[in-house]
């Protein structure tokens, strides 16, 4: 990974570096279940790596975490990415992103925007071909943010994520490098 300039900067949001004053704001937001059911893993997360940010980014060439800002500096959430491949070779590498908003955050549309800003800070900061995100099938507002933020539709991967004590479908959106 090359080191992109951050912050990238929308019409409505900023993408940042974490720093050691969101440790608490990302413990809260890993803290959430209620997000429609859609975030009960029934894992405990542990705290935010107070030591590592202090280091430095929360990010390498295998994943990372940003800060979502409003442009007055208000921090609204994240956005994250691992790597995915689908190949031997770095080429057939992807990145699946994710976001996790404060509650006051949604609908308003800082989530389309941070990530379309996310897969296009990707593919200037990476040779990546393919962004990908993945939704729980009766998550229709993070469907809407998707294609709103230039996401392109796959398909359903049936029974794919073990959450809330059942195994539930996910649709697959892409972005690609010439999309």
């Amino acid at each position: 990974m090359t080191d992109a300039r951050l912050p990238v900067e929308g019409v409505l949001v900023r993408l940042r570096d974490l720093t050691l004053n969101d440790a608490d704001l990302v413990d809260w937001l890993n803290a959430q279940r209620d997000v429609g059911g859609f975030n009960d893993f029934g894992q405990v997360i542990g705290r935010t790596p107070r030591d590592v940010l202090a280091q430095g980014p929360l990010r390498n060439e295998y994943n990372g975490t940003l800060i979502v800002e409003r442009l007055d500096r208000e921090p609204l959430g994240t956005v994250q990415w691992r790597a995915v491949h689908y190949g031997p070779p770095d080429d057939s590498r992807a990145w699946n992103i994710g976001i996790d908003l404060v509650p006051s955050a949604r609908g308003h549309g800082y989530g389309s925007e941070a990530q379309g800003l996310l897969a296009a800070w990707l593919f200037g900061s990476t040779n990546a071909n393919r962004v990908e995100a993945q939704t729980d099938i009766d998550n229709l507002a993070e469907q809407h943010a998707l294609v709103k933020a230039g996401f392109t539709l796959e398909g359903v991967n049936r029974g794919s994520q073990f959450r809330a004590g059942a195994y539930h479908d996910l649709i697959i959106y892409s972005r690609l490098r010439s999309d």
